[in-house]
């Protein structure tokens, strides 16, 4: 095809420089062949018509009027939005437009996207539905992929981005943890697991020594599992998991993305991350020897699995506790950061989750603990066990995570001057894909979201801003950027979370029991100014209310009054 050809162009060289204009030349002839390749209406009513008795939309008209639904087409419309480059183009008529069920025609274009994420979001509210139109369209705030692609349509997976799964040491948990990823996998989100609990190969079952297997087997079961459960084709299945530093199996858990590693243990397409405590890096600081434990010693001498218990504080203990099984690596701790990055350097992995900081820093920790992370090692959320038992006895089902996802364009929210009203337009929609979240075949994730609410509003560009007003990257400048917008971010969705908690008269479950209902989240922007210094960056945010110590105050008399109605409102991961 003709669009291809041009693309292929661009990094042709021609006195020395790439063919930027060929991708301008790719971006109009694909356009050309979308329009002649698309489903056109004669107006909204007809589209509504079509796409609800074909089955592809929900049933928008049981909500809305046609005139509301009218207006927020104009709004969609009214932007005349234009792709910027022909793999923005490309990738949206190819991942996110419906087409017909022959797979040969498009039925919507970027602002039919646009209009109908909007209208089903908003759940009937015409001026929620207007607001998120015209955020979308003007590109400050963006869905993330799952509800960008599945908001309104009448089959679809699910709105939910990423899930994590917490593994307890029984075949009962590794089944019905591979089960529910399947599941999760199946409805398009990214799944994570820590087998942290799991016994390491050689430990006891039943008193038999050298029985247990180990966690890669489980690891290369869970792999075959995600290639197996897609999204209907649409996307692949994607599923990572996480092992404590100090676990006995953790070399050979590294070793699965070896390049040189032999087909039986090699680990292809599941990501890997690592648990990292605090006391791993005072040994490595100190140059000291590296012991790992077998886990199932650990819970049969404590009670308590080796994941679950404060290693910083017990790792003397165990080091001397002659019925706690361990070993000395062939490794010191420092010499362990350098396999780590050498692994990195050939695969990319492994993520690193500092567990010890995540929850000195956690706002809940009276409620949960911290235990694991996700596939972009941004989700620090309580977590909890469950008990899978035998046929007969109930299963105690206790709280997972799962991770709503969007996130705000900081070229544009800055540009536009719009960052408090593109954070609560961000909120109200990841507030909505919760709510409207059920997910019956995931009940430990069902029960947190029911509870928590948890969200993630990120920013991205970040990169694109500084370049365009001529910052470095790790300038003191970029930080201080960074610092301002960050804080106005944090502010805005706490804000909102608690508009959105007064509204509704409902708070996120233990809610007393945080660091927001005490104060003690607040105590750093009530006695720190994040605004900035350096004039440049002053000149950036010109026009633009930045919430000062006496906002934060106030924020934090009415949080403590009426709550939150989000557990977390953390940054999602961009770049």
């Amino acid at each position: 095809m003709r669009h291809i050809e041009l693309n292929n162009e661009i990094t042709q060289m021609q006195d020395g420089f790439y063919q930027l204009h060929k991708d301008k030349e790719a971006l109009e002839v694909f356009m050309e062949e979308a329009r002649e390749n698309t489903v056109h209406f004669n107006s909204v009513a007809e589209r509504m018509e079509y796409m609800k008795e074909h089955d592809y939309y929900y049933n928008v008209l049981d909500e809305y009027n046609l005139e509301e639904v009218e207006e927020v087409y104009n709004i969609a419309y009214g932007e005349n939005f234009e792709f910027q480059s022909y793999m923005a183009a490309s990738k949206f008529y190819k991942d996110y437009a419906l087409k017909t069920n022959d797979q040969k025609q498009y039925l919507e274009s970027y602002e039919d996207r646009v209009a109908i994420v909007s209208l089903y979001l908003g759940r009937g509210d015409v001026a929620k539905a207007k607001q998120f139109a015209s955020m979308i369209v003007k590109q400050n705030y963006q869905p993330a992929t799952p509800t960008f692609l599945n908001a309104g349509r009448s089959r679809r997976g699910e709105m939910v981005s990423c899930f994590l799964l917490e593994m307890d040491d029984s075949l009962n948990s590794i089944g019905f943890n591979i089960n529910t990823a399947m599941q999760l996998s199946k409805i398009g989100g990214g799944v994570a697991l820590n087998l942290s609990k799991l016994r390491a190969r050689g430990e006891q079952i039943k008193g038999i020594d050298n029985a247990a297997s180990g966690v890669v087997p489980v690891m290369k079961l869970l792999e075959d599992s995600f290639s197996y459960a897609n999204q209907l084709g649409q996307r692949k299945g994607a599923g990572a998991v996480y092992l404590n530093i100090f676990h006995w199996d953790i070399i050979e858990f590294l070793d699965t993305k070896k390049i040189n590693a032999d087909e039986k243990s090699r680990i292809q397409s599941l990501s890997i991350g690592i648990i990292v405590p605090s006391k791993f890096f005072e040994l490595a600081e100190k140059n000291e020897p590296f012991h790992v434990f077998a886990p199932y010693t650990v819970y049969k001498e404590y009670g308590k699995h080796l994941d679950d218990i404060d290693i910083d504080e017990m790792y003397d203990e165990l080091m001397s506790n002659p019925k706690v099984k361990k070993k000395p690596l062939d490794i010191s701790a420092r010499d362990m950061l350098i396999k780590i990055a050498m692994i990195q350097l050939e695969s990319g992995y492994p993520y690193l989750m500092f567990k010890s900081n995540a929850n000195n820093q956690h706002p809940l920790k009276d409620i949960g603990t911290v235990k694991m992370s996700n596939l972009c090692t941004e989700i620090f959320q309580l977590q909890e066990t469950s008990e899978i038992n035998d046929y007969g006895t109930d299963d105690i089902i206790r709280r997972d995570i799962n991770c709503n996802l969007g996130s705000l364009n900081i070229v544009n929210v800055m540009e536009n001057k719009e960052i408090r009203e593109a954070v609560h337009a961000g909120m109200e929609a990841l507030t909505a894909v919760s709510d409207m979240t059920i997910i019956p075949n995931a009940p430990t994730v069902k029960k947190a979201n029911d509870e928590l609410h948890s969200v993630g509003l990120g920013a991205m560009n970040l990169h694109g801003y500084l370049a365009k007003n001529k910052i470095a990257y790790e300038s003191a400048e970029a930080k201080e950027f960074a610092r301002t917008f960050f804080m106005m971010l944090n502010y805005y969705s706490i804000e909102k979370s608690m508009e959105i908690a007064k509204e509704k008269g409902e708070t996120f479950k233990d809610f007393d029991k945080s660091d927001y209902a005490n104060g003690a989240y607040f105590e750093k922007y009530e006695t720190i100014d994040y605004s900035p210094v350096t004039e440049k960056v002053q000149q950036l945010f010109a026009g633009i209310h930045i919430p000062t110590k006496e906002d934060w105050n106030q924020l934090k008399r009415q949080v403590m009054e009426h709550g939150l109605y989000n557990a977390l409102t953390c940054s999602a991961p961009r770049q």
